[in-house]
C-alpha cells in the first residue's frame, strides 16, 4: 500500500475493505506508520507516535472483523487524538514547553474514550500551540508545525497537527478541539473537513461553554462518522447533550430545494476577506442555488468590534494558565502568546463580567441575524494564507483573524468547514457552513452539498510541497 493509496482512502472505504477481507486493520496501520517516518519530519505535526500500542489495537480490530463483530464506523481506522485530549498513559502538554516534564495523562477523556471503545486505532498525538491560544501552527514546545500544501505557509491552529498530519495523509481521522476557530482554521488552510458540534454534542472535559473537540477528516463522511462515535453523552461534561442515535454518515444526503441559506462575506469587524476567498465563498453559494436553496446575500453582521470581549475573556483564560504553570526559563512559553495575555493582570471582576455581558448582547444578535435563514455559509478565514513561522497575523491580537469562526463558539451554533477551492498558489480556501443550534447534521448535509459540488479535484500533498 502507498501513500497515495492511503490518502486515497475515506473511514467509509477502508471499513468496506475490512469487511470483504480485501484490506486488514494491520496492514493500513503498517502502511501509515511507514509514512509516518518518511513525511512527519517535514511537516513536524505528531508527537508521541507509538506504534506498539497502535499495533495492539490493530490486531484487535481485525480479530473483530474476521469474526464479523467490529465496534462501529471506525473500527480499524488510523486515527490521532490532538495534544489537549487527555488520554490514560499518554503526554499533556497543551503545547506548552514548560510543561514538558509533566506527568502522562491518568484519564481518558470523552473523546478518546469513545475512540476506543470504536476500535479506533489511535497511534499518535498532534502538535498545537501554547495553551491552544493561537491560530497558527507555533509552539514552544514543538516548534514549527508546516502546511504539506506549502512547507512555507501555516497550518492554522490550535489543532495544528491535525490538519497538517492528514493532509499529508498521515491517518484519516483526527479528534481536535475549538474554543475560537480551531478545528476549523486548520481545516480550510489544509484542506479538509472539520465540525465545531453544536456545544455539548461531543462531551469533553474540562466542562466548557465555548470550547469543543471537534472531527476533522479529508471528507466529510469522514467527519461524520467521528461525529457517530465521539458524539455520545458523558456524565463528566456537565454541559454535554443527550445522543441523537443517528448514523450521521449514513444520512448525509438531502435535498436542499427551498432551503433557505444566508451568504455572509463581512462580519462588520476584523480583517476584510481577500477578494480569492470572497470569490470562493459566492461560488459555493451559486453551487447551493443550483442544488435547489433559496441563497441570499446577508448584510455584515455587526457595526462594531464584536471580538473585542471575547478577546478580554481570552485573555484572561491564557494569563490563568501561564501563572498555572511549573518553573520554566524563558521560551518556554511562546512570547507572542504571554504579551497578548498580560494586560489581563490588570482587569478586575468586574471587567470580566462586563466583557462576559457584552458576549451575551452579541450572542442575541448573531441568533437574531440567523434567525431568517436555515443555513448561512461565510469565509472561514478572510485570508488563504500565512508564514509558516508566523504565530499570528496580528500580534497585538493573536487570534483576531479568526472573524468569522469565534462568534459561533459563543452562540453555540453548529459550524463545519469544507474546501470548495484553491487559490492560484495551489493552497486551499475553506467555506464554513453555520447552522441552527441542534441541526449538526443539517450542517454535514449542507457541506457534504458542496464537497460534491467542489470545481477542482483534491490531490492531496501526501509528499508535503515546497
Amino acid at each position: 500500500m502507498t501513500a497515495h493509496d492511503l490518502a486515497a482512502f475515506s473511514a467509509g472505504s477502508l471499513v468496506d475493505a475490512y469487511a470483504r477481507g480485501s484490506l486488514s486493520p494491520v496492514e493500513v496501520l503498517e502502511a501509515t506508520l511507514a509514512h509516518t517516518e518518511a513525511v512527519n519530519p517535514a511537516v513536524n505535526a505528531l508527537f508521541s507516535v507509538r506504534p506498539e500500542e497502535a499495533r495492539v489495537a490493530a490486531r484487535a480490530s481485525e480479530a473483530r472483523w474476521r469474526a464479523g463483530t467490529p465496534h462501529g464506523p471506525l473500527d480499524g481506522v488510523p486515527t490521532t487524538v490532538k495534544d489537549s485530549v487527555a488520554m490514560t498513559g499518554w503526554p499533556y502538554f497543551h503545547g506548552i514547553g514548560a510543561n514538558r516534564d509533566a506527568p502522562a495523562s491518568t484519564f481518558d477523556s470523552p473523546p478518546a474514550a469513545r475512540l476506543k471503545e470504536g476500535g479506533a486505532v489511535i497511534f499518535a498525538k498532534t502538535t498545537m500551540p501554547d495553551g491552544g491560544l493561537l491560530a497558527a501552527g507555533v509552539s514552544s514546545l514543538f516548534g514549527i508545525t508546516r502546511n504539506p500544501w506549502g512547507l512555507s505557509f501555516n497550518t492554522g491552529g490550535s489543532s495544528a497537527g491535525a490538519g497538517a498530519s492528514l493532509a499529508c495523509g498521515l491517518g484519516v481521522v483526527s479528534v481536535g478541539s475549538d474554543i475560537a476557530g480551531s478545528v476549523r482554521l486548520p481545516a480550510s488552510h489544509c484542506g479538509l473537513a472539520a465540525l465545531k458540534p453544536t456545544q455539548g454534542r461531543i462531551a469533553h472535559l474540562s466542562s466548557d461553554i465555548m470550547r469543543s473537540a471537534g472531527p476533522m477528516g479529508r471528507t466529510i463522511g469522514d467527519i461524520a462518522a467521528m461525529l457517530t462515535v465521539i458524539g455520545q453523552p458523558d456524565g463528566r461534561d456537565a454541559w454535554c447533550l443527550p445522543g441523537e442515535g443517528i448514523a450521521y454518515q449514513d444520512r448525509l444526503d438531502r435535498d436542499l430545494t427551498g432551503v433557505r441559506i444566508g451568504v455572509l462575506t463581512d462580519m462588520g469587524f476584523g480583517p476584510k476577506a481577500e477578494a480569492a476567498v470572497i470569490a470562493t465563498v459566492e461560488a459555493a453559494g451559486r453551487a447551493l442555488a443550483d442544488a435547489g436553496a433559496i441563497v441570499e446575500p446577508m448584510p455584515a453582521l455587526m457595526d462594531f468590534d464584536a471580538y473585542a470581549a471575547i478577546d478580554r475573556v481570552l485573555q484572561v483564560r491564557g494569563l490563568a494558565e501561564y501563572r498555572a504553570l511549573p518553573s520554566h526559563g524563558p521560551g518556554d512559553f511562546t512570547a507572542t502568546v504571554l504579551d497578548w495575555c498580560r494586560p489581563a493582570e490588570h482587569y478586575t471582576a468586574l471587567d470580566f463580567g462586563a466583557a462576559m455581558l457584552e458576549i451575551a448582547r452579541i450572542r442575541a444578535r448573531v441568533f437574531a441575524a440567523c434567525d431568517g435563514f436555515d443555513y448561512v455559509i461565510s469565509p472561514t478565514l478572510p485570508m488563504v494564507n500565512f508564514a509558516a513561522d508566523a504565530p499570528c497575523v496580528d500580534p497585538a491580537v493573536p487570534l483576531g483573524h479568526a472573524t468569522f469562526t469565534a462568534l459561533f463558539n459563543q452562540t453555540g451554533q453548529p459550524a463545519s468547514s469544507v474546501c470548495f477551492g484553491f487559490d492560484d498558489r495551489g493552497l486551499p480556501i475553506g467555506v464554513q457552513v453555520i447552522g441552527q443550534r441542534f441541526d449538526d447534521l443539517g450542517v454535514l448535509q449542507v457541506s457534504r452539498t458542496l464537497e460534491k459540488a467542489r470545481p477542482v479535484p483534491m490531490d492531496w500533498p501526501v509528499e508535503p510541497r515546497s
